[in-house]
């Protein structure tokens, strides 16, 4: 299983473009095979900043994800855009 956070940030000016993007990148996204969790959070008492926590069964899944017209409209042709800056994390679960 591939774990892993994302963390965006944008200009608070950008708070509702930014929100109604991951709603569709984010219901879309639970609807692909083999993506086994997908939560868009703005971080609390900061409404610039955004955090993705996504699961994915396999590379081959994660692939597929980054494949997608969904992802490539909203993610790289919209928040992408946007965004001040942007950092992954990825992680290894305990057991």
């Amino acid at each position: 299983m591939l774990s892993f956070t994302v963390r965006m940030r944008f200009d608070f000016a950008d708070h509702d473009k930014v929100a109604e993007m991951l709603r569709h990148l984010t219901l879309a996204s639970r609807q692909e095979p083999g993506c086994v969790n997908y939560v868009a959070h703005f971080v609390d008492g900061d409404a610039g900043t955004v955090l993705i926590y996504e699961q994915y069964v396999n590379q081959e899944a994660l692939d597929h994800h980054r494949g997608t017209p969904h992802f490539h409209h909203h993610a790289i042709g919209g928040l992408y855009q946007l965004m001040r800056d942007r950092e992954l994390e990825t992680l290894v679960a305990v057991c």
